[in-house]
């Protein structure tokens, strides 16, 4: 389904019924809201379930230009609101993560509580080039160039060899995310910067974590861990980046035993 929010058309999906709590889920840089196929099936015993693509990329508007963190929280917040969620518990890995703690520390968050997974409040200086160098070569050799890299760095080389699959298929969302909607998002990603205001944040939180991750690596969430006051920290072994798709289970066990330690 889709909706105007913020000045573009975001698609969006929802699972579940009945009177239920939501919980929203948003996804990674290159990826679309079918990442979280395996979750949302797992979260719909209990919650409503609303899943979408980001600005940018998958079948949501990409705007040519600079996108912002802050702009990516507004159009989450309207599609909130238009769907009539007044609170929602929220799920972002890497780039949806970075959404999800922007989203808490602006005035008229719907946010009751945070899954962060393999994602970060602030980049250290040496890693800040790198998004040039991936707005360059998207602009001038397509998506193409960040495809077989980011698979390398996304899942582990027993992964790669073991399912093939999934390989292609997050590889044809990488290579079919609009060049406008990846470099608009590259330009958002590097400037968060959210640790210091963390630590004012009170709600519930579980950081997640692919114990393997290179792209942001375990040291990047346990500074997650230590700014956001009472939250908890789990790593998840055997898995890179893209955690929820390489250890579907674990990751799905972690989230569902965090919200259960919640509602008790």
């Amino acid at each position: 389904m889709y909706v105007e929010t913020n000045g573009i058309s975001t698609y969006y999906e929802t699972s579940g019924t009945g009177d239920k709590p939501w919980v929203v889920l948003s996804h990674s840089l290159a990826c679309t809201l079918a990442m979280w196929e395996t979750q949302s099936r797992a979260l719909t015993d209990k919650f409503r379930v609303l899943t979408y693509d980001v600005r940018g990329h998958g079948r949501s508007g990409a705007p040519k230009g600079e996108y912002s963190l802050a702009m990516m929280s507004d159009d989450l917040n309207q599609l909130l609101e238009h769907l009539r969620i007044e609170s929602c518990h929220f799920i972002g890995l890497s780039m949806g993560g970075m959404i999800g703690q922007v989203n808490v520390l602006r005035p008229k968050s719907r946010i009751a509580s945070l899954v962060l997974a393999d994602t970060t409040g602030r980049w250290p200086d040496d890693m800040l080039p790198m998004w040039g160098e991936r707005i360059r070569a998207a602009t001038t050799e397509g998506m193409v160039s960040f495809a077989g890299p980011a698979l390398v760095r996304w899942f582990t080389k027993p992964f790669l060899d073991r399912r093939p699959d999934v390989i292609q298929t997050v590889q044809e969302w990488i290579e079919t995310t609009p060049v406008d909607g990846f470099v608009g998002a590259c330009h958002a990603i590097p400037k968060v910067d959210t640790l210091e205001q963390l630590k004012q944040v009170k709600l519930p939180c579980l950081v997640l974590v692919g114990a393997e991750d290179p792209g942001t690596p375990p040291e990047m969430s346990h500074k997650l861990h230590a700014a956001i006051a009472g939250s908890k920290l789990h790593e998840i072994p055997n898995a890179a980046h893209l955690c929820n798709l390489e250890q579907p289970d674990l990751f799905n066990r972690a989230v569902l035993n965090f919200y259960a330690s919640v509602a008790a």
